[in-house]
């Protein structure tokens, strides 16, 4: 089957299709989730069962499933596809390969048609009971709601550095990037075909929902542990987004290299003048001099390594942005209509 780009037009985001309306009677709310999917055979089933109950109780809205199968090894596919089968409110957008959360998110807003989008994970660690808090907050009149984090269960380790790094992040960027929230949130129609038309390949989605304006509020919620299966952000790959993140919408790492070169220059003349001092005045100890030499020769070294790879992620992502290439390949898209096919053209 041919692999395809279902990347919007970029001249205008592609029209939303929504259900009839009996003449004399008002059309309910289409809320869309978008749910990426990466080897979650233990808890998907789980997660569909808890989500489908908790909104069987807003019988005053329509809901529409996307789950994007990011290039899943396991038999998380299979079981997307009999959710299809029997929920008619499932849709199923299925990644040629893996292409990564931040893609998987993109890909769904690009199929969704809700007036609202909710995007969340998986694993049950974003209960599905809170989303329906956030629609609430949504019809009161927000354009974008967060899911704030009020609490956490996860390990020290990364509690203290998620903490740490979105503080640092807040500060060192001219868009107020909400604090302890993550991809959880609710996008009104408007925003998120404005979303859609953001495309680089290094993408930070909560960062750029941040730098989009409009009336955006919070919903603090306390955070559960992961149903079944393994995170799928080990420290590496939490690493790669924080690197995204701060690269894509600020240039202090770039500043902070001349700041660092001034210091490393001072440090310089300072040296000199110690190695002109011990020259002239105390001639018979200059050969101690030998290891301040190579204190300095290994600080410029490592200064000089750390200073060409904080340039070289900012040209990696000049180099990635000029290639072009697509953000990602459908192999199918499985729809709620009950036809498989291959993703939608440009």
């Amino acid at each position: 089957m041919t692999q395809q780009d279902i990347r919007p037009p970029a001249h205008a985001p592609a029209p939303v299709a929504l259900a009839p309306v009996e003449p004399g009677t008002a059309r309910r709310p289409l809320i869309s989730y978008v749910l990426p999917v990466y080897n979650e055979q233990d808890g998907i089933a789980a997660f569909h069962s808890e989500l489908t109950a908790a909104l069987a109780e807003r019988t005053d809205l329509d809901f529409e499933l996307v789950y994007v199968n990011d290039g899943s090894s396991d038999g998380s596919l299979a079981i997307l596809k009999g959710l299809a089968e029997s929920d008619p409110r499932v849709r199923v957008v299925d990644f040629a390969r893996n292409f990564g959360h931040q893609i998987a998110i993109t890909a769904g807003l690009d199929v969704a048609e809700g007036d609202a989008v909710i995007v969340m994970d998986t694993d049950l660690q974003d209960p599905p009971r809170v989303s329906l808090e956030l629609v609430d907050a949504w019809r009161g009149g927000a354009d974008i709601v967060h899911a704030r984090r009020r609490s956490r269960q996860d390990r020290a380790f990364k509690r203290a550095t998620a903490h740490l790094y979105y503080r640092i992040l807040r500060s060192s960027t001219e868009v107020d990037i909400p604090l302890d929230t993550g991809d959880f949130r609710l996008l009104d129609r408007k925003v998120a075909d404005q979303l859609r038309k953001y495309r680089e390949r290094s993408r930070f989605v909560r960062g750029i929902v941040a730098s989009m304006g409009y009336s955006q509020t919070e919903v603090a919620f306390d955070r559960d542990e992961r149903f079944a299966g393994e995170t799928k952000y080990p420290l590496r790959k939490m690493a790669r987004l924080a690197v995204d993140g701060m690269t894509s919408f600020s240039t202090t790492p770039l500043k902070m290299i001349t700041r660092l070169g001034f210091v490393v220059l001072v440090l310089s003349l300072l040296g000199i003048l110690y190695a002109l001092a011990m020259k002239f005045f105390r001639p018979d100890i200059t050969v101690s001099g030998w290891t301040m030499l190579m204190v300095v020769v290994l600080f410029l070294g490592g200064t000089q390594m750390l200073s060409l790879g904080v340039i070289g992620a900012y040209i990696g992502r000049i180099y990635s942005e000029a290639q072009g290439r697509p953000l990602y390949l459908v192999r199918e898209v499985i729809g709620s209509d009950g036809k498989d096919g291959p993703g939608v053209d440009d």
